[in-house]
């Protein structure tokens, strides 16, 4: 059971209020009682409790991270960045899995602000998100979320990122190259297949485009995707995938359908998670900072708390190319 301000009132034979006082450096507190009192309660392994701070009017030094999928290793990167900044800085991470629900989304939200954090870290599952603007709390998006004049936010140069990938393609010889995306609710999939479609149409290449998988961008949709257009027949010469995870999901529908990349379908994926690199795999990808991401969104976060200067509002990172093994060069 817990250790309460009552349980180390009765020990060091003081009122409450004298506890309290004295684990908060009060100066009503003679320094002999204070240092008493803080000795008992190190003995009785007292732990504040952040939220009854909160009650008071005082910050808890709890922050919230809400994500669609902590088992994306790009999302679990995410975290791993803004929880280094956070604790260097003494805060707590909350973290929230949203499972790409935008109802459970907004219920996270909701708990995060009754738990009363001093603030949230969003990547929302949609790009239009009008529910967070109740919080009255310090926001920062990530990756995700509206993008205007009134909200702070973190996130990699989609459009940018898919030029690469695609103009690669297009200097090793392909022209037949086929965008399979995510979710079209996300700003994410709309401006990387708007990074395709203009650089194919620069080219004079036909756009083809199979967006239509679920609400996520997950391996499984994408295996469907690429399946669905193997099995039609329509094989192109490449792939750009709008995520690694739908790329993985591609290659395994490409070697199950008994071809082979890159010999003969090259696949091109954004993120460059972990797994990318993997020998098996060393998947030809656009690269997001994403550990560095997580520590700009939080360190944004917390100096909106502590109501400091927060800089630029709108953050944009530039992707970079990788390129690994899943790419071939064709003649015409």
């Amino acid at each position: 059971m817990a250790v309460t301000l009552k349980d180390i009132a009765k020990v060091a034979g003081v009122s409450y209020a004298t506890v309290s006082r004295a684990l908060s450096n009060h100066p009503d507190v003679s320094p002999e009682t204070r240092e008493r009192i803080k000795k008992i309660a190190k003995e009785m392994n007292y732990v504040p409790d952040p939220s009854a701070r909160g009650l008071k009017g005082k910050n808890t030094n709890m922050i919230g991270l809400v994500v669609p999928d902590i088992s994306n290793p790009f999302f679990s990167e995410l975290a791993l960045g803004v929880e280094s900044f956070a604790n260097e800085h003494g805060y707590c991470v909350f973290l929230c899995n949203t499972n790409w629900d935008y109802e459970r989304e907004k219920t996270y939200v909701d708990i995060l602000k009754a738990k009363r954090v001093d603030g949230v870290i969003i990547s929302s599952v949609i790009e239009n998100a009008t529910h967070h603007k109740k919080l009255s709390l310090p926001l920062v998006y990530i990756t995700e979320g509206p993008k205007s004049d009134d909200i702070y936010y973190v996130g990699i140069d989609n459009k940018t990122g898919a030029v690469l990938g695609v103009e690669y393609l297009i200097k090793l010889g392909h022209k037949d190259i086929v965008y399979i995306g995510g979710s079209e609710k996300t700003s994410t999939n709309r401006e990387r297949f708007e990074g395709y479609k203009e650089t194919m149409q620069r080219h004079g290449y036909t756009v083809k485009a199979n967006i239509r998988t679920t609400d996520s961008f997950s391996q499984e949709s994408g295996y469907k995707a690429a399946m669905e257009m193997l099995i039609k027949s329509e094989i192109p010469t490449a792939v750009f995938a709008v995520n690694d995870i739908v790329a993985l999901g591609v290659i395994q529908a490409i070697e199950e359908f008994g071809l082979k990349v890159p010999e003969d379908i090259s696949v091109v994926g954004f993120d460059d998670i972990a797994f990318s690199s993997m020998h098996r795999i060393k998947l030809t990808t656009v690269s997001q900072p994403k550990f560095e991401m997580g520590r700009l969104s939080a360190e944004l976060l917390i100096n909106l708390i502590k109501q400091e200067n927060v800089g630029q509002k709108i953050n944009i990172v530039q992707p970079s190319l990788i390129i690994r093994d899943t790419c071939r060069a064709i003649k015409d």
